[in-house]
């Protein structure tokens, strides 16, 4: 197991691989196999998960790759390693209290106590549905529950397992990747009611600011309005002629890491971030 042997500050990447990756589920779906990311920068092949865990290790902090099977970041793990930068990859459900428990158990065993952690676990609900059953009288509970244990029961119980620390220290930075649909409904294509959690999660970032600010720890809710870029998503036939209106992952990675540098005195509490040109449906 590598461990923070050099006692750097820890930041945790809360699904830091990307299911449009070149082999991720929802490019398998979409494209019925993966596709060849050898042309992508590094810093788009793992969609923001990767681009975040790059960016903040990049910067001099101990990274910690959390995903359902720790071979789903190997590759951004050799890819961190390989520029000089420190990471261990852990498996985490975040879905399972135990398996949450167990993850920062371990986390904090061979790293310490998170300075940051960023949330960006997410699911494409309803995709695997019929055009035809779209709304919501439709949807099987367990993809319900699928949802509600992504976006509302997992940051939850995640931040129950940073916080503590990071109230006792005086400083920390929680972060929550949000989409639009924290904003508002959008009709783009199936499933989209079950996006409604989503409003949950930017609920919980409202009232940990108002919670902990008070205790040193910074709280932001960041709206990623449009699709990021990866090897799964710039391959769909909407984007072919489309890249610009693809959001670069390093970019939004570098948003991430304006916040956690701000000044206490002026903190952001919510950004959103959208690209210039109009995105096509998906």
């Amino acid at each position: 197991m590598i461990e923070n042997t050099n006692n750097l500050p820890v930041t945790v990447i809360v699904g830091a691989t990307s299911k449009w990756q070149a082999d991720g589920r929802n490019t398998v779906f979409a494209h019925g196999g993966q596709v060849r990311d050898d042309d992508i920068p590094a810093g788009m092949r793992w969609g923001l998960g990767g681009a975040l865990a790059q960016k903040f290790a990049s910067e001099g902090h101990f990274v910690v790759l959390t995903t359902r099977t720790r071979t789903n970041a190997s590759a951004l793990s050799d890819a961190i390693t390989g520029t000089g930068g420190a990471c261990m990859a852990v498996e985490m459900d975040v879905s399972s209290e135990e398996s949450v428990a167990k993850a920062f158990r371990e986390i904090r065993e061979n790293a310490g106590e998170p300075e940051v952690l960023i949330y960006n676990a997410g699911y494409m609900a309803g995709r695997e549905l019929p055009e035809d059953q779209e709304l919501l009288e439709y949807f099987p509970l367990p993809l319900f529950e699928v949802a509600l244990a992504t976006a509302c029961r997992g940051p939850f119980m995640v931040a129950k397992e940073v916080l503590p620390a990071m109230r006792k220290r005086n400083s920390g930075s929680l972060f929550f990747s949000n989409n639009q649909y924290s904003l508002r409904g959008r009709k783009r294509g199936t499933g989209e009611s079950l996006y409604y959690p989503r409003t949950m999660m930017r609920a919980l970032a409202q009232a940990l600011t108002e919670e902990y600010s008070e205790f040193g720890v910074h709280v932001a809710n960041v709206v990623v309005d449009g699709f990021i870029d990866s090897p799964g998503t710039r391959s769909l036939d909407q984007f072919k002629d489309h890249q610009k209106a693809l959001i670069n992952p390093s970019s939004i990675a570098d948003a991430f890491y304006y916040l956690h540098q701000q000044e206490r005195t002026c903190w952001t509490h919510e950004i959103q971030l959208t690209p210039s040109v109009s995105k096509p449906s998906v």
